[in-house]
């Protein structure tokens, strides 16, 4: 009997449920970019007085459901937007469906929200970077992440060094870099591990880029480790341009984006354009580099329907350089080269690459989101470097080519999910990536005047497979605490073909890895919020290592965990702190005679990032990165357990000026603080302190640049590496700094017309 009861109090409940909302009704809508005509997503939609706030999604799209019937007041906000209210009246059983044109507007921090329903994607930093300091060349791409320092050693055409939180990331291998979700980094490649070539990219494409340090997003898999960063390309022009550049030490560059529908007035469905880059340079060696870059992009973005979206991605890039090296510090102080000299002038290199990536979204009337990308590369790479000279070969000297084709495709997949009960609601998310990469040729060489193949060092090929399953659920328990928790199982299989080898031998080695995350966001109030952040990340070896050496570990992991605050103590102020830790089952060590990175020990790293954001002006911002990090081997003796050319300590910052009038611009410095070069901490790589300069004045048709590098031309070490090596003539081999020289003043204008 007691049993009949509860279910007729049930039955009568969900029934009376039912009939209370049968007669309600719903809001819903679109936004759109009036710059652009196309849908706007991550704008935050408010409905006034009843406490109940949404983001649009990846078609623009909002909704408010079972609302009584009645007038209300909807406030639309996006930084870089126009705030808009919008009064719309509710009746029973019906959707009021409204269509809004938000309208581009000068930054104001006090638009940005602690505060915000979906705290775990939350990047209000990146958002007011990419607005406030546009991006002016290809390094500043990699700039925008807080933290995150980057050094080029060979020329303008190779990949740059990159430094975050403790870590010497080479070029890549703890860090993991996409555009627009395709990926960047090259797993088993000929320089070294997650090589991460950004330079295809056109700076003034880049919309936004989101980024996370540490391992704690799902569907951020291999080399995850230090941090993630996805960056965004537009999908649609707002009008056609084109730019042309000049510059000290014979710089010339050329880059035009034409708007191929045109389409203006109302709401587009499509858009399409073309972009092109051109870029030559001498630099400013002693031996002139003869850069140069090309690099042309087209995109197709439609609106299929209400609710499907396709967007379709091609481009291809190709470079080529000469480039100095690294020069020792015994032959500047000798008078054997100047500060801007070489030792080796024959080395240099090619690349290219050409990409196809196609992304179809689609969002289902229950608002769940399925998301398919394919993506295709065909990439080249040929460079010619010398790191010890005449170390091993004295007579011809040390001269290698890494060498390398390869294709590499691969899928992302999701299904998102939106539910709600009451204050509770649940993001569920489920999702499918594979990744293929097929080299062929893979080669390391010794060579000599980089015409003549003395011996092939290694030679064969490579096929290495990445296929991965993950959920996330994202829980918001109240309007202050939120809930994320995931886990991803990845399974690599790393296969060899070694050519060099009489017969050829295939060797195959497999692995899978299982990555848990939790993360906790609690809102104390509108202007604080909390978070701690932990998770397992990890990074894969090179297929040629684990494979000659089955009991290396193919996929070490990397465990993290972030405690942090985002406060905005009055409107102008946003800052973003966090203690940090890190511990990873694997080290990477660079060998510079080899020119390969090979796998080690333990590590671990702990440090604090401080990032903060403040307008002084209507037209006037500040803002300052802090970053610290204790880097240490957890397997050495103390005293000889540093990590080699690890950062301890990097600042950046500067003034931003937007007004009204056309003026615009900013003033920048970034910091590297002394590190430790080698292990025992005996060699130090010597810190430097650069500025930037940027001025724009635009009109409605045109807009003049200056841009200038190292204003105060300070003369800075830019890449430094504690190398043994052997100059022509020596007896015996010296262990010392090499470094590569840093860019001295180097100013460039620039014309930009627009139709």
């Amino acid at each position: 009997m007691k049993l009949k009861k509860l279910l007729t109090t049930l039955l009568i409940g969900v029934l009376t449920a039912q009939t209370a909302l049968a007669h309600l009704g719903n809001v819903a809508g679109v936004v759109y970019d009036q710059s652009t005509r196309l849908p706007l997503r991550n704008v935050s939609v408010q409905l006034v007085g009843q406490g109940r706030l949404v983001i649009t999604d990846e078609l623009g799209q909002f909704r408010f459901a079972n609302l009584v019937a009645a007038p209300y007041t909807l406030a639309f906000s996006h930084v870089g937007f126009q705030n808009q209210s919008v009064a719309a009246t509710v009746a029973n059983d019906q959707t009021t469906q409204i269509n809004v044109m938000l309208v581009s507007a000068p930054i104001e921090l006090s638009q940005v929200q602690v505060s915000t329903i979906r705290v775990h994607d939350q990047q209000p930093i990146s958002s007011l970077d990419i607005k406030l300091r546009p991006i002016t060349n290809s390094q500043e791409i990699l700039r925008l992440v807080p933290g995150l320092f980057i050094g080029q050693h060979a020329g303008g055409g190779k990949a740059e060094q990159l430094f975050l939180r403790g870590f010497d990331l080479d070029h890549g291998t703890d860090i993991r870099l996409t555009v627009d979700g395709m990926p960047v980094n090259m797993v088993s490649h000929a320089h070294g591990q997650g090589y991460a070539d950004l330079h295809f990219v056109i700076p003034e494409l880049v919309e936004g880029v989101d980024f996370k340090k540490g391992p704690y997003t799902t569907d951020k898999g291999n080399l995850a480790t230090a941090g993630w960063a996805d960056f965004r390309t537009r999908t649609a022009l707002d009008r056609s341009f084109v730019k042309l550049e000049a510059g000290q030490f014979d710089t010339y560059r050329a880059v035009a984006g034409i708007d191929l529908l045109g389409e203006r007035g109302g709401t587009k469905t499509q858009s399409a354009y073309l972009a092109s880059e051109y870029s030559y340079a001498n630099s400013y060696f002693d031996n002139p580099q003869h850069f140069k870059r090309v690099n042309v992009l087209g995109k197709y973005h439609g609106h299929f329907s209400a609710r499907t979206n396709l967007t379709l991605t091609g481009s291809t890039f190709w470079s080529k350089w000469n480039h100095s090296g690294q020069i020792p510090d015994r032959a500047v102080e000798s008078g054997l080269t100047g500060w801007f000299g070489s030792v080796d002038p024959t080395e240099g290199g090619e690349t290219s690459r050409t990409n196809l990536n196609a992304q179809l979204v689609t969002v289902t009337p229950r608002n769940h989101a399925l998301k398919n990308q394919f993506f295709y590369s065909n990439y080249n790479f040929e460079l010619y470097s010398n790191f010890t000279f005449f170390l091993k070969d004295s007579i011809n000297g040390d001269q290698i080519r890494q060498k390398e084709r390869r294709n590499l495709f691969g899928y992302n997949g999701s299904y998102t999910t939106q539910t709600a009960i009451g204050k509770t609601s649940w993001i569920t998310t489920l999702g499918a990536q594979y990744r293929q990469d097929l080299t062929q040729g893979s080669e390391l060489a010794h060579t000599k005047d980089r015409t003549i193949t003395l011996e092939r060092l290694q030679y064969g090929n490579v096929n290495e497979i990445n296929a991965a399953l993950y959920v996330d659920e994202t829980v918001a328990l109240s309007s202050r605490f939120t809930l994320n928790a995931g886990v991803r199982v990845d399974y690599f299989r790393s296969q060899y073909g070694d050519l060099l080898a009489s017969p050829v031998t295939i060797k195959r080695v497999t692995q899978a890895i299982v990555s848990p995350k939790l993360n906790l966001y609690y809102i104390v109030n509108s202007g604080l919020q909390l978070y701690l952040n932990t998770g397992k990340g990890f990074h894969s070896n090179d297929a040629r290592v684990v494979t000659a050496e089955s009991s290396r570990q193919i996929l070490p992991g990397g465990y993290g965990s972030d405690l942090g605050i985002v406060v905005k103590p009055f409107p102008r102020l946003l800052v973003n702190a966090a203690a940090w830790y890190l511990y990873l089952q694997q080290e990477f060590v660079y060998v510079g005679d080899e020119g390969v990175v090979e796998p080690s020990g333990r590590s671990r790293r702990m440090g604090l990032d401080v990032s903060a954001r403040y307008q002084l002006t209507k037209s006037l911002f500040a803002d300052v990165d802090l970053n610290t990090a204790n880097p240490r081997s957890v397997d050495a003796e103390a005293g000889r357990n540093y990590l080699p050319l690890a950062p301890v300590f990097t600042s950046t910052g500067g003034l931003s000026l937007q007004t009204g009038r056309g003026l615009s611009g900013s003033l920048r410095y970034r910091y590297m603080a002394d590190r430790p070069a080698n292990e025992d901490n005996t060699v130090v790589a010597t810190g430097y302190f650069v500025t930037d300069l940027q001025a724009n004045y635009s009109r409605s048709k045109y807009t003049l640049g200056l841009s200038i590098q190292n204003l105060l031309n300070t003369r800075w070490k830019e890449t430094q590496f504690d190398t043994e090596s052997r100059l022509k003539g020596e007896a015996e081999p010296v262990s010392e700094i090499h470094f590569t020289p840093g860019t001295p003043f180097f100013a460039r204008l620039s014309l930009t017309y627009f139709w």
